[in-house]
């Protein structure tokens, strides 16, 4: 039988001594909690915010994660494609998010804000409005992604290839723009 956690708050719990338990956790917070490399499998994060938490490489195989907020978090390599997609959104705030995967996922107005991006996987998803503020975005795989109406216009680092993509009304800054053109060897001069 699983747990069911409304409107709590874990500080300083490191689930690498002590298990996290099973179940649903609703409009719960948790703040600098360490889940780093545990099995966060077949758990519900409905409206949660975690603060200055450790993620990286912990496994959210059928995570569910509804309206749920980063801020100041750890993440690398995440493998957010291996979460519920059912109501999948979620929110990054200065989150260490290099290495993560988002492949295939359907994250439509996704904000991203002052995010380290390097190295992440957005190869097939769908992030139709999403907002990549002040985010690097070196190395980052874009594949077959739909940007449509996307905002990268604080963006940088990328390279984004245009007949690869989908970026019909999306943001960019001219500062940036050499993102768009590198497979290309086109010199740009002022």
């Amino acid at each position: 039988m699983n747990d069911f956690f409304d409107e709590q708050t874990f500080k300083k719990v490191d689930f690498t001594q002590t298990k996290i338990a099973k179940g649903e956790y609703d409009n719960c917070v948790f703040i600098n909690c360490n889940f780093e490399q545990i099995h966060a499998s077949n758990i519900q994060f409905l409206e949660c915010e975690f603060i200055n938490c450790n993620f990286s490489n912990t496994i959210v195989t059928n995570t569910s994660f509804k309206d749920a907020v980063f801020k100041n978090c750890k993440m690398i390599g995440v493998k957010f494609h291996e979460c519920a997609t059912f109501l999948l959104s979620f929110q990054f705030n200065n989150c260490q998010l290099s290495f993560a995967s988002f492949y295939n996922l359907k994250i439509p107005f996704t904000n991203f804000k002052d995010c380290n991006l390097e190295s992440a996987d957005f190869s097939e998803a769908n992030l139709t409005s999403a907002v990549f503020e002040n985010c690097n975005l070196q190395k980052a795989v874009f594949e077959n992604t739909i940007l449509e109406k996307a905002n990268l216009s604080t963006a940088y680092n990328y390279n984004i290839q245009p007949d690869k993509n989908k970026l019909k009304s999306a943001i960019f800054s001219k500062q940036h723009i050499e993102g768009l053109l590198l497979n290309y060897q086109i010199k740009l001069v002022e």
